[in-house]
C-alpha cells in the first residue's frame, strides 16, 4: 500500500480521496491550513499545510516523511469576467491552484526521484481543456497546471515517477457555491451568470473522483496521463478535441 499526501483534505475531493483510499488500506497524510477541520478525517498522518507558503510546505513534507503519491488538490474557484477581475484575486488563484501545486511537487519530487518510483496525481478539471464563461480565470489556473504537470510528466519521468491530471466535470463539492464572485449587480455581463447552467449540466459526485484516483494509484505507472472522471468529462472533452480551431469552443449552447 502506498503513503499517500493529500492537499486540501478539509472538505470536498480531498476529504473524499482521503476516505476512499484509507478504506482500501492507504496511509493517507492528510493536511489543511487548519488542522482542526482534519478532526474526523480517517489518516494516517495529520498535517498543517498551507501550499501558498514555502516554509509551511517544506516542514509539512519533512514530517511526513515518506511519500510514495502526491494528490494536489487543494484549489478554489471564483466567478468574473475577465474585463473587471481584480488582478489581485487573479494573482491569488494562480498562487494557490497552480504555483502552489508545483510548490508542493517540488518538494516531493528529490525524494521520488532518489527512490526511481513515485506518483504526481495533480487535480484539474475539463477546464484545463476548454474554458466556460465568467470562469475562465479558473480555467487559465487549470490550464497552466496541465502544461505543468505534461512538462514534470517528461522531464521526471526519465526518473521512474509517472504524472497524472484528473479531469472531472463539474463536482457536487460545494466549491461552486463557495466560490467569490466579482461582478456587480450593474455589471453588463451580470446576465450571463444566470446563463452557466448548461456548462455544469450532470456534475459527478466526490465519490466518484475518489474512485478515479484510487484507481489511478492502483494502476501505478500505468495509469493514463490524462484522467477524464465520468461521462459528461470523456464526451465534453472529446469534442473539444475535434472542434475547429478557427473559432472559441463552447461546452455548451450560449444565448444571453
Amino acid at each position: 500500500m502506498a503513503r499517500v499526501l493529500i492537499t486540501g483534505t478539509s472538505r470536498g475531493i480531498g476529504r473524499g480521496a482521503a476516505i476512499a483510499l484509507a478504506a482500501r488500506g492507504h496511509q493517507v497524510i492528510a493536511t489543511a491550513r487548519d488542522l482542526s477541520t482534519l478532526d474526523d478525517v480517517p489518516a494516517a498522518v495529520k498535517l498543517r499545510l498551507d501550499v501558498t507558503d514555502q516554509d509551511s510546505v517544506d516542514a509539512a513534507v519533512a514530517r511526513a516523511g515518506r511519500v510514495d503519491v502526491l494528490l494536489s488538490n487543494a484549489g478554489t474557484t471564483v466567478r468574473a469576467p475577465l474585463e473587471s477581475i481584480p488582478l489581485d484575486a487573479l494573482r491569488d488563484l494562480f498562487e494557490l491552484n497552480t504555483f502552489g501545486a508545483l510548490r508542493v511537487a517540488q518538494a516531493v519530487l528529490p525524494q521520488m526521484r532518489d527512490r526511481g518510483s513515485g506518483q504526481l496525481i495533480f487535480m484539474s478539471s475539463i477546464q484545463g481543456r476548454l474554458v466556460i464563461p465568467l470562469i475562465g480565470a479558473y480555467g487559465a489556473t487549470k490550464h497552466a497546471l496541465e502544461a505543468f504537470a505534461e512538462t514534470i510528466a517528461i522531464e521526471a519521468g526519465h526518473f521512474g515517477v509517472s504524472v497524472h491530471v484528473v479531469q472531472p466535470p463539474a463536482v457536487t463539492s460545494g466549491g461552486a457555491e463557495l466560490a467569490k464572485v466579482y461582478l456587480d449587480e450593474d455589471s453588463p455581463y451580470r446576465p450571463l451568470l444566470n446563463k452557466l447552467g448548461p456548462f455544469r449540466s450532470a456534475p459527478v459526485s466526490v465519490e466518484e473522483v475518489a474512485d478515479a484516483v484510487a484507481a489511478t494509484i492502483d494502476q501505478g505507472a500505468t495509469a493514463p496521463f490524462r484522467v477524464p472522471v465520468g461521462q459528461t468529462a470523456t464526451t465534453v472533452l472529446a469534442a473539444r478535441r475535434t472542434a475547429p480551431d478557427d473559432a472559441p469552443f463552447l461546452a455548451a449552447p450560449l444565448d444571453w
